[in-house]
């Protein structure tokens, strides 16, 4: 009976040794295919949002922060790229939540998504309560494999009047005076119809006390054109890309000055010259900003300059395109 009893145990032991590594076979294959998934959804995405019937852009970037945990950085229609401290990911389902910037309401901006066949498709629930469907794609990289040569100068505004230009609304407070590109209040931006892909662009501006205007390259990346002279730098002030690089250094000058960018934008590289100093040197921009065109960041864009913001002049534009 003894030796019976002991090979009972012994094959017990055997069964039970079995199981356990099946189970964390299973365990392993459930956390592998986790990750798959995981690695899938890590990564910048595009986002197109109806918006009652009218597309808007958004962007989505998802990391991974340390093992497992995943964190993200958002931009809306609007406002500036806003962190994600959690992004939860299971099953192809997607969702986070963030607390307002610029909305009145006090209630989180809530992202809820499914990720399939290498889109993401979903709804944002914004703090005023509104709904949105979105569809999202990957962001391309924009790596340039050939250095570009330069073509020759050309000037996007006449110094006479708008031709090449039109405003984003019904209403424009954009004209010429003297020779001067003037906007003399807040009012609709102001887009150039030709659309450009890579190119290095000159313009020189100036503004009035407290107040605040951009540049957007193809109409989707704003270059912070603002009063913040002494200011420390800033993503969200003078020089910076809004909400994204912000300024080796302060280089805005006085309200009232006239003041110069050289931007050269190859692919996502950007480089700033302001007044003669280079602030943001060969950096990445990760995404659109908020207030973009659209979220089309493969395709050629426009100049727009922004003029819903407050006052500000331009007596040049000028750009050069990248030729490959």
């Amino acid at each position: 009976m003894g030796s019976i009893k002991k090979l009972i145990i012994m094959n017990l032991k055997k069964i039970y040794s079995f199981i356990a590594v099946i189970v964390l076979s299973v365990l392993h294959t459930g956390q592998v295919m986790a990750q798959a998934e995981s690695k899938d959804l890590i990564g910048r995405w595009n986002i197109t949002l109806d918006m009652d019937g009218k597309e808007a852009p958004s962007w989505l970037e998802v990391k991974l922060s340390g093992i497992k945990v995943l964190v993200g950085y958002f931009v809306g229609d609007d406002g500036s790229a806003r962190p994600v401290s959690k992004v939860n990911f299971d099953n192809g389902k997607v969702n986070f939540s963030i607390p307002p910037q610029w909305q009145v309401a006090d209630n989180d901006l809530v992202f809820e998504g499914s990720l399939s066949n290498g889109k993401l498709t979903g709804t944002i629930q914004y703090p005023n309560g509104k709904r949105y469907n979105f569809v999202g794609e990957k962001a391309p990289s924009l790596v340039r494999e050939n250095q570009p040569k330069w073509g020759e100068k050309i000037a996007l505004f006449n110094g006479k009047d708008l031709t090449g230009w039109y405003a984003d609304k019904s209403i424009n407070q954009w004209e010429v005076k003297n020779g001067i590109l003037t906007s003399t209040r807040s009012g609709a931006n102001l887009i150039s119809l030709e659309k450009f892909e890579d190119f290095e662009l000159e313009v020189e501006f100036r503004y009035p006390e407290g107040s605040n205007s951009g540049i957007f390259l193809r109409g989707r990346y704003e270059v912070q054109i603002q009063d913040d002279f002494g200011k420390e730098p800033s993503n969200v002030l003078f020089g910076g890309v809004y909400g994204f690089l912000t300024p080796n250094e302060m280089a805005a000058g006085k309200a009232g000055e006239w003041q110069t960018f050289k931007i050269r934008l190859v692919g996502r590289r950007l480089t700033v010259i302001a007044n003669g100093k280079t602030v943001i040197c060969d950096q990445i921009i990760p995404g659109i900003t908020g207030g973009a065109l659209d979220s089309k960041e493969g395709l050629p864009g426009p100049i727009m300059l922004q003029g819903d913001h407050g006052p500000v002049e331009f007596r040049k534009i000028e750009l050069v395109k990248a030729i490959y």
